[in-house]
């Protein structure tokens, strides 16, 4: 038997993991529409216990909708919205808080549990412990964006909605890692450094596109220059430098010409990665893995640029989100499955030099 502290591997274990990080990927997913929705500011406070009771009463209803109406998102954008109106956005913030709740409570105790009933391997209790930790840190950051929207702002800081979305999926992809490594035991073999320091690459800038996503996302720049692959009739679309640094984070151009860079820089990445793996003789899966990444990334990219020159409807909105979170589902198990990969795999060489 291994399922004990200190064991090998834990199936039950992997199954938690993975189911929490299928209700992260929906938090994911219902935090985009709440964006686009216009959402997030729905909700003045944070009452992390209280809070998860939605207004029951007319006076309770009428007592938010009243909060809402002294912040600026209300007097500027949303001037004259109903009470029904009003409901309508914050179902969707509302919604995303109680995802978030029930994340923390399907997380934290099974692992409780797990640990009295001396079912967790002892190698992943600190990465589980982590994870936990990082999820109460997001509720915090969650805060910290919503109040950048509170009072001198329509909408939440770029920067800060990044950085909200980046632990989002950051979480998400340590639990898909931690979910793999209680599967499959403790890894065993040496892993091939060249190979993976390529998978780790491509990892690593699929995470930096998606925060490049945020920052667009969180600067609305998907709704301006939506003709590709030029931006309003030019290559680069005029960029309000006068901003300094802060044009990185703020301006529209280049927020969105940043984020279609990256997009062009990833495409060629991941297909010369592909390509690499079919000239090599991969066993075990990972030139499977290597086409499925690049297949995502193309998927992903072309979505894109549907959604862009659609001026972001609700749906491709949402849609390209939960792309962004799968391309980096699948970049991350194709990391993972090449450090476990046996090293006499890479030995073969191409298939043919004149390739």
């Amino acid at each position: 038997m291994k399922r004990f502290i200190g064991g090998d591997q834990s199936r039950a274990v992997a199954i938690w993991l993975f189911v929490t990080a299928a209700l992260v990927f929906a938090m994911v997913v219902v935090g985009g529409i709440t964006r686009l929705t216009g959402s997030g500011l729905s909700i003045t406070e944070w009452k992390p216990i209280m809070g998860a009771l939605p207004p029951m009463t007319a006076a309770d209803w009428a007592e938010a909708f009243e909060k809402y109406r002294a912040i600026p998102q209300y007097q500027q954008v949303n001037a004259g919205m109903t009470l029904a109106e009003f409901q309508g956005i914050f179902w969707w913030e509302w919604f995303h808080r109680l995802l978030g709740r029930l994340i923390g409570a399907v997380f934290a105790a099974p692992f409780v549990i797990f640990l009295v009933l001396r079912e967790m391997p002892r190698r992943l209790i600190p990465r589980c412990a982590a994870l936990l930790g990082l999820g109460a840190l997001q509720g915090l950051i969650g805060w910290w964006m919503v109040s950048s929207g509170l009072s001198e702002r329509v909408d939440v800081a770029p920067e800060r909605l990044a950085v909200h979305l980046g632990l989002a999926l950051l979480i998400f992809a340590g639990l898909i890692w931690t979910g793999l490594e209680a599967w499959n035991g403790a890894e065993r073999s040496r892993h091939p450094v060249g190979w993976s320091r390529g998978a780790a690459i491509l990892l690593g800038a699929v995470f930096v596109q998606c925060l490049l996503g945020g920052l667009v996302a969180g600067a609305k720049a998907g709704l301006v220059y939506t003709d590709w692959p030029m931006m309003n009739g030019d290559w680069l679309a005029p960029v309000a430098w006068g901003q300094g640094p802060l044009a990185f984070l703020h301006d529209q151009a280049l927020v969105q010409f940043n984020h279609r860079i990256a997009a062009y820089g990833l495409l060629i990445g991941g297909t010369l990665y592909a390509v690499q793996a079919w000239r090599w003789r991969l066993a075990e899966g990972l030139g499977a893995a290597a086409f499925a990444l690049a297949a995502a990334l193309w998927l992903q990219a072309a979505l894109g640029v549907v959604t862009l020159v659609h001026a972001v409807p609700l749906w491709l909105g949402a849609l390209h989100q939960a792309g962004a979170a799968l391309v980096l589902a699948t970049a991350t198990a194709n990391l993972w499955l090449v450090r476990r990969s046996q090293p006499r795999l890479f030995m073969s060489g191409p298939r043919s030099r004149g390739l």
